[in-house]
């Protein structure tokens, strides 16, 4: 199985603990997600931690998906992670930090990811179906806690 990787980073003027409880809520995954993508949460825990599910469904292209994810690890407020137990990737492993840094916090994701269909699916469909996904996430938390967009 072939991985790829995408990174991102955005400094937000809020403090790490200011910002993970915003994190630790799943509804808020709907404000971070495009509504071209027509996402909504099935299930969600009653409290954020490791092991915890969310069950969602989105569409990609017109096409109904299913996802589920599990958080891997909770380190609040300086880290989680979350991976796809079912979904339309081969593999998702998302990792979140949150660094002190100049007053603020630099957040930082780490995706490693794997497609059904190789390089050239990931090439014409995927990466940038997730480029946008994450430039219309780094304008929504600009939005909603300040700082560069």
């Amino acid at each position: 199985m072939k991985f790829f990787t995408l990174k991102a980073e955005q400094w937000i003027p809020r403090t790490p603990e200011e910002l993970f409880p915003f994190f630790g809520d799943a509804q808020n995954l709907e404000t971070l997600t495009p509504p071209w993508l027509h996402f909504r949460i099935d299930t969600s825990p009653n409290e954020m931690q490791a092991g915890a599910r969310i069950d969602y469904h989105l569409r990609v292209h017109g096409i109904p998906i299913k996802w589920q994810s599990e958080i891997s690890v909770w380190e609040p407020p300086f880290r989680f992670v979350d991976i796809q137990t079912h979904g339309p990737y081969r593999a998702w492993i998302h990792e979140h930090t949150f660094e002190p840094r100049n007053g603020g916090t630099l957040m930082r994701d780490h995706v490693q990811y794997a497609v059904l269909g190789g390089t050239l699916v990931r090439k014409l469909l995927v990466a940038p179906d997730l480029d946008e996904i994450f430039k219309y996430r780094r304008a929504r938390l600009g939005s909603i806690f300040g700082g560069a967009h």
